[in-house]
C-alpha cells in the first residue's frame, strides 16, 4: 500500500560525492571520539552500585556531592533522576569496602544530611559480573555482525553485500561516536538498542537493494545512476511510512519513558535516522563505485543458475 507516490525520480546519485564527504567525516569523527574519549561505560559493565534516593523537596546536588566527598567517595556520580526530588547516585567499586558496606556508608551519610531522605532502590554489580557482561556484550555485537555478513553474502551479489555491510557498520560506529562525544552512559539497554539498529539497518538495506536488483533486470537501457535513483524513489513511500511510525514510538519513549529508557531511545533515534541515510547515500553510491551494472549482475545470476543445475 502506498499513501503517496513520487512520480518523478529523485536524483539521489547526483549528490553521491557530497554524501561520501559527509559520511567519511562523520565516521572519522566518531572513531576519533571513541579513541580519545572512549565510552562512558555504565555500572552494568564496570561494576559498582546504583542508588536511587528521593527527597521531600528539590534535592541539592552540590550538598549531596559534598556529603559523599566527606566519606571519601568524591569519584561518585550524582544527578537528578526524572524529577528535581529524585536523585541517582553511581558508586564505583571500592577494594576496601564490600558492596553492602559501601551502601550502608552512603545511606548513613545521606541520613545525616536529611533525615527524611528515602532510599528507593539499590542495585549492585560485582567486578567479575561487570567484566563478563562487557565481554558478552562485545561478543554479541561481533556475532551479529558476522551473521549479517553471511546473510548479505548469500542474499546479494558481492558488490551489493559489501555495500550493505559498510552501510550497517557505518550506523553502529556513528551511534558509538555520539555516546563517546557526549559521554552518555553506555549500558546494557544501549547495547540492546545497537543490536536492534543493526537488524533495522539490514532490513532497510535489503529492501533498497532488492529494488535496485529488480530495476537492473527491468531497465536494461538505463544507466546505473538512473536505475538506482528509480529504485530509491519507488521505495520512498514505504521508507517514510515505516520510519515515521517507528520514530514516533521511539520519540515517545525518549520523552515519556523516563531516565531508564532515555539512552536506549537516544541510541534508537540516532540509529534509525542514520539507517535511512546510510542505506540510500552510503550503500547505493558504494555499490555504484564498486562497478555494479547490468552486465556483472547478469553474470552473477547466470553463475547461480549453473550452480543450481549442477546441484
Amino acid at each position: 500500500m502506498e499513501f503517496f507516490r513520487v512520480k518523478k525520480d529523485i536524483p539521489f546519485m547526483r549528490y553521491r560525492k557530497l554524501s561520501a564527504i559527509i559520511s567519511i567525516l562523520t565516521f572519522v569523527l566518531a572513531v576519533f571520539f571513541l579513541i580519545s574519549k572512549g565510552l562512558n561505560l555504565g555500572v552494568d559493565f564496570t561494576g559498582g552500585t546504583i542508588m536511587e534516593v528521593k527527597y521531600s523537596q528539590p534535592a541539592k546536588i552540590d550538598e549531596i556531592r559534598q556529603t559523599l566527598s566527606a566519606i571519601n567517595l568524591s569519584d561518585s556520580q550524582v544527578q537528578n533522576f526524572g524529577t528535581a526530588n529524585d536523585v541517582l547516585i553511581r558508586l564505583p567499586l571500592r577494594s576496601d569496602l564490600s558492596i553492602a558496606e559501601l551502601s550502608e556508608k552512603v545511606v548513613e551519610g545521606l541520613k545525616k544530611q536529611d533525615s527524611q531522605v528515602e532510599i528507593m532502590r539499590v542495585e549492585s554489580v560485582g567486578a567479575q559480573v561487570g567484566d563478563e557482561l562487557y565481554e558478552n556484550g562485545a561478543l554479541a555485537i561481533l556475532f551479529v555482525c558476522i551473521g549479517i555478513v553471511l546473510y548479505l553474502s548469500l542474499r546479494f551479489e558481492w558488490r551489493f553485500a559489501i555495500s550493505a555491510i559498510v552501510a550497517n557498520m557505518h550506523d553502529v560506529i556513528i551511534i558509538l561516536g555520539f555516546f563517546a562525544f557526549f559521554q552518555w552512559e553506555f549500558n546494557l539497554t544501549v547495547l540492546a538498542a545497537v543490536l536492534a539498529v543493526l537488524g533495522y539497518s539490514v532490513n532497510e538495506s535489503v529492501v533498497v537493494f532488492d529494488r535496485v536488483r529488480e530495476n537492473f533486470r527491468r531497465m536494461r537501457k538505463s544507466d546505473v545512476a538512473e536505475v538506482i535513483n528509480n529504485a530509491i524513489t519507488r521505495t520512498m513511500s514505504r521508507t517514510i511510512m515505516t520510519h515515521l511510525s517507528t520514530q514516533t514510538v521511539v520519540i515517545s519513549m525518549l520523552i515519556f519513558g523516563g531516565e531508564i529508557l532515555n539512552n536506549f531511545a537516544l541510541a534508537l533515534t540516532i540509529g534509525i535516522l542514520f539507517g535511512i541515510y546510510s542505506s540510500i547515500m552510503v550503500g547505493c553510491p558504494l555499490a555504484m563505485w564498486l562497478g555494479t551494472n547490468q552486465n556483472n549482475l547478469a553474470i552473477s545470476q547466470e553463475n547461480k543458475k549453473n550452480e543450481r543445475e549442477i546441484i
